[in-house]
């Protein structure tokens, strides 16, 4: 069996007959006619007209039977089979074909189609030319490979050969193109937002830090969809706003987290959270139906049916039925006592009340089927969102839970420029104190608020959703996950 470096400098010397022979190895332009899925669909009126046609693909499969030779030929999904006559194509021609060309070699080639004796549908060929000579070969077993990370670092060969990884590519383009149809036609304007921030904003996460070298300033990637942005642009008078883009947190990685993703993150002037729930389940609904074509999924070993009526479950109460912690009234050492005998892990530099209160509520979310609404989330986790009038402790917050997760993260938006600067100051406090996810101080923020910001409700949901839906792991439904280089990549 001839080693991968044997048969690369087979298809080298392949390459160089073929530029012997006045071809060019690489053009840039085809005479293509029809898509082989074109082709396919209008087959009959091709063969009855005796029509000439030009196709273009990767050959896949190649049958040698004497003096002529049966080629696959396939174009994205689609396939058509080649048939290569000696009598045709004159016997040098035809010999330079099989002598030069390989499995995974792009080609154009011209001829008249027609069904052989089997009725299999075939473009019998007059004429060919090499589009991209292949000097790897393709794999024989690709299909089924059980070593993940060799599938995550030669994606495009997992993608070529294992349909379902290229329907998950298909799926998620529908899943944000539903998204944005959904929204657009509720009068939402889509906006584009800054990625580099000179302070980061809209979460409680770590950023990653870059600098720019003209400016010779340091700068953080987003760690939001532009949340204060957009509700800069709430109080520059616009009503609806929505962004979908990549963001950035530089923490753990885990079957639900990846440090870079996709998200979206609406804002709706006038509107409260209890308005924003409402949209979300309408939402959700409409994605689940129009990218999978159900409203039922089994999703991490849960039975989830997002036609039925959402419960709403109260944060402290879930808290308390569960681990036996009363939320509001417990201290950091209940918290610690609580973790500890658990096993919980969690990081205890910088660990305060919030990031305690926090790691229970995780705990707690994982046997949650949903679909449902956590709500009455302590304000304490919730620095960006609006008390709510009549438990100060509590913030107008909410998020969908579906399988033993939060899905996305909304509330009534904070618009109180006063209790706002108050509540940075305090994340400021934390951070100083070892938090590196608690939220930085954001002047600019706080006095676009004191200009007046109308009352909003604001919302996000990550490529986490799409990965429950599809029930993978968010980072199998990435199409090229982030990868330690190797050598031989």
């Amino acid at each position: 069996m001839p080693t991968e470096k044997e048969l690369r400098k087979n298809r080298i010397e392949k390459l160089e007959r073929i530029r012997e022979k006045g071809m060019k190895a690489y053009p840039a332009e085809t005479k293509k006619t029809h898509s082989i899925k074109e082709c396919l669909n209008n087959f009959k009126n091709l063969e009855e007209k005796e029509e000439e046609v030009v196709l273009v693909g990767r050959i896949r499969a190649i049958r040698e039977h004497g003096g002529s030779t049966f080629v696959d030929l396939k174009e994205e999904t689609d396939q058509i089979q080649l048939f290569f006559q000696e009598d045709e194509l004159e016997e040098e021609d035809y010999n330079f074909f099989i002598d030069n060309f390989d499995i995974g070699d792009f080609i154009e080639v011209k001829g008249k189609v027609f069904k052989t004796n089997r009725g299999e549908e075939t473009l019998g060929v007059e004429e060919y030319k090499i589009l991209s000579k292949s000097i790897l070969p393709l794999p024989e077993k690709w299909h089924g490979l059980q070593d993940t990370e060799e599938r995550y670092r030669k994606r495009y060969l997992d993608i070529m050969f294992n349909e379902e990884a290229r329907e998950i590519v298909v799926k998620k383009s529908k899943f944000w193109k539903s998204i944005r149809g959904f929204l657009e036609e509720r009068d939402f304007l889509e906006v584009h937002t800054p990625v580099l921030e000179t302070t980061p904003g809209g979460a409680d996460a770590r950023p990653f830090k870059t600098h720019h070298n003209a400016l010779d300033l340091d700068l953080y990637l987003r760690i939001s969809m532009g949340e204060l942005w957009q509700k800069k642009l709430m109080v520059a008078g616009f009503n609806k706003t929505f962004e979908i883009g990549r963001q950035f947190r530089n923490e753990g990685i885990d079957p639900e987290h990846l440090q870079d993703y996709m998200q979206m993150e609406f804002y709706w002037a006038y509107a409260s959270y209890k308005d924003g729930m409402e949209l979300v389940k309408k939402l959700f609904r409409h994605i689940a139906k129009e990218v999978f074509g159900k409203l039922e999924f089994e999703i991490r070993g849960f039975n989830v049916d997002l036609s039925k009526e959402w419960e709403e479950y109260d944060y402290r109460s879930v808290v308390l039925d569960k681990i036996g912690v009363d939320i509001l009234e417990t201290d950091l050492d209940e918290i610690k006592e609580k973790l500890d005998e658990l096993d919980i892990k969690y990081d205890k530099k910088g660990f305060n009340l919030a990031r305690g209160v926090d790691s229970l509520w995780k705990y707690c979310r994982k046997s949650i089927e949903g679909p449902g609404f956590l709500v009455n989330i302590p304000i304490i986790v919730s620095p960006l969102a609006k008390r709510r009038e009549d438990n100060p402790e509590l913030a107008q917050r909410f998020q969908p839970i579906i399988a033993g997760s939060e899905l996305g993260n909304g509330y009534s938006e904070l618009n109180d420029p006063l209790d706002q600067a108050e509540r940075f100051k305090k994340q400021q406090e934390m951070r100083e104190a070892g938090d590196e996810e608690a939220q930085q101080y954001d002047e600019s923020f706080v006095k676009a608020l004191s200009y007046g910001m109308p009352p909003t409700c604001g919302f996000g949901m990550s490529e986490r959703v799409f990965s429950f839906f599809i029930d993978k792991s968010v980072k199998e439904c990435q199409i090229f996950p982030l990868m330690k280089p190797k050598n031989n990549d």
